[in-house]
């Protein structure tokens, strides 16, 4: 029958592994029971202090002024040109209906015509002065009116159309307008028998 060997060695390293334990197990549960591992504690991680920090009360500051405040000038707005169009309304032409018939209009009047007045180029009063009337110192004027043809000549005697209230001067008068020379009157260039009249003054000389 075989004898089985036993290693004395290896069951003599159990035994101190386990004493080992038992012995570490011990000494906790011992420094757990005086306290001692509190202080281990203490030492590895010192105890936190908290510091109060009284926290400090701000003065009393004065507010800032406020901030200047700029008056804007007014700002004038010219009002808008404003057109307004008013419609004008176009009169309706009216259209006079009726059966009475339509009056004519009076003929335009004649242009006017060319009239040249008979004219003439009398002699001085000094030579058909009356002597009795210079003796007498009558004076007067005399309207005497005559009538030219178109050759020139008088058509008819001059007559007397405005007295002088001397039948001397009157009469001296007369002779004198038959002495004129004479121009007959024409109407668009057509000559004329055509009356005028002349006033005949008889004055003396101072």
């Amino acid at each position: 029958m075989a004898a089985t060997v036993h290693d004395t060695s290896f069951f003599s390293r159990r035994i101190l592994v386990l004493i080992a334990i038992v012995a570490l197990h011990i000494g906790v549960v011992i420094m757990l029971a005086t306290g001692l591992a509190r202080k281990v504690v203490e030492i590895i991680a010192p105890p936190i202090e908290t510091k109060l920090i009284e926290e400090v009360q701000p003065h009393d500051v004065p507010p800032p002024p406020p901030p200047p405040e700029f008056e804007r000038p007014p700002i004038e707005v010219p009002p808008p040109d404003v057109t307004i169009e008013i419609p004008v309304e176009t009169p309706t032409a009216i259209t006079n209906v009726t059966d009475k018939p339509v009056p004519k209009s009076p003929p335009a009047p004649p242009s006017p015509r060319a009239v040249i007045k008979a004219n003439g180029k009398f002699p001085s009063t000094d030579e058909f002065y009356p002597p009795a009337s210079i003796r007498l110192e009558e004076q007067g004027s005399v309207i005497i009116k005559y009538c030219v043809g178109p050759n020139g000549k008088l058509a008819e005697t001059p007559t007397v159309v405005g007295s002088s209230r001397s039948a001397r001067l009157d009469e001296a008068a007369v002779r004198l307008a038959k002495a004129a020379r004479y121009t007959a009157g024409s109407i668009d260039g057509v000559l004329t028998t055509d009356c005028n009249s002349i006033r005949v003054k008889f004055e003396l000389k101072k």
